[in-house]
């Protein structure tokens, strides 16, 4: 009875971590506004692949020194930094608004979120001490950043209705970060114990765990997934506008690719609880790699609407799949290893960049094929890792 009252305070506590995903998610608003963007400065496709870098560059940049000096701050510390940052960056436009003070307010969001990934996953190991209720547990929370990925092309829309103008989503955002901060700082999270926090680990230190093939398999496996993520995202909106003409409405794209997502991570959470992870991985990335061949091929509406949502459902639980044997291989190196992993989510930043000059260069169709490189290495990965075996 008394291990179930632990459980039950377990998961109560692992609430408001929980709700920190929903922050996470904002970065995925990135690839709709980056069409307002670029309607409200006339940029071309090339500069607009820049937008999503401004998010995803601090990934490369902060990930592995915020997951040193997580050491000494503590993960529900710095998982309260992260939101304090976001908060910041998302009042910014609202004091004056133009191409920079949006640059710097995405730059902020991109900070906010590095620092609140590096933390926010290796915090709910202070709650829940199972490795298998840990892989569940990450995947609830890659459900919870999907439902906000879905979300957030309706902040947009919303902030339009209200105020006129697009850029309102930034003090929306703000105002949820607030509330998901408060109510975390108001919960008492255990802080990890001594032997999690190893003193002396450096920048060095942390990038020689690359050095461990099945570490730098998977430190790539992260850097391709959020690569197609971010360039999935980015270019659904602007294939049902290049190809089919859609206006306003060409935000449906992503929201049915994020819906997707969020469904195939649902899916996937109750799945991998039969089948075993590396055979769901398999079995999904070739499915996505069809999809984007029908997605390049076929230019009929609703199969490329079709084509996208399947993209997000095959691809949804690659990143908790590849992030939690990372974890779970070296233990005693959570914190360095999760900033690791997260640097690696600068994928976004690299990939966007190269798949605008695709599209500027070949057309939509040379934009797919960037992501369909992606899809290939994690295809490698799926089929050439070979996981450790976790007691």
């Amino acid at each position: 009875m008394l291990k179930n009252m632990k459980k039950e305070n377990s998961l109560l506590i692992a609430f408001p971590v929980l709700f920190g995903f929903f922050v996470m998610g904002f970065c995925d608003i990135v690839g709709r506004a980056s069409d307002y963007v670029q309607e409200a400065f006339g940029w071309t496709d090339a500069m607009t692949g820049f937008v999503p870098s401004m998010v995803f560059i601090w990934f490369l940049v902060l990930g592995v020194p915020v997951g040193i000096k997580m050491n000494r701050w503590g993960r529900k510390n710095t998982v309260l930094l992260s939101m304090v940052v976001t908060i910041a960056g998302m009042i910014i436009p609202l004091v004056y608004y133009s191409s920079i003070t949006c640059m710097v307010a995405f730059a902020l969001l991109g900070i906010g979120n590095t620092i609140l990934q590096v933390s926010l996953n290796p915090l709910l190991k202070n709650i829940l001490t199972s490795g298998k209720l840990l892989t569940s547990s990450l995947t609830a929370g890659q459900v919870v950043k999907a439902i906000s990925s879905f979300v957030g092309p309706n902040i947009l829309l919303l902030s339009i209705d209200l105020f006129g103008e697009w850029y309102y989503c930034f003090p929306i955002m703000g105002a949820i970060t607030l509330l998901s901060g408060l109510w975390l700082a108001l919960t008492p999270v255990p802080r990890e114990r001594e032997e999690a926090t190893v003193a002396g680990s450096s920048f060095v230190e942390t990038l020689s765990l690359l050095g461990d093939k099945t570490i730098l398999l998977l430190f790539l496996g992260i850097f391709f997934v959020v690569g197609v993520d971010v360039a999935t995202n980015f270019v659904s909106s602007k294939v049902m506008i290049q190809r089919f003409g859609w206006g306003d409405n060409a935000g449906l794209a992503q929201q049915a690719y994020f819906f997707s997502r969020t469904a195939g991570a649902l899916l996937g959470a109750f799945l991998m609880t039969r089948i075993a992870e590396m055979k769901y991985f398999k079995v999904n990335i070739c499915a996505a790699i069809v999809a984007l061949f029908v997605l390049a091929f076929v230019e009929q509406e609703m199969v490329a609407l079709a084509s996208i949502a399947a993209v997000g459902f095959f691809c949804s639980c690659i990143f908790s799949i590849i992030y939690s044997m990372a974890v779970q291989a070296r233990p005693e190196k959570t914190n360095q290893i999760s900033g690791l992993m997260i640097t690696a989510i600068a994928g976004g930043a690299v990939v966007t960049p190269v798949l605008g000059i695709a599209t500027g260069a070949a057309g939509i169709t040379g934009g797919i094929f960037v992501i369909l490189l992606c899809v290939c290495y994690l295809t490698y990965c799926a089929f050439g890792v070979k996981p450790r075996k976790i007691a």
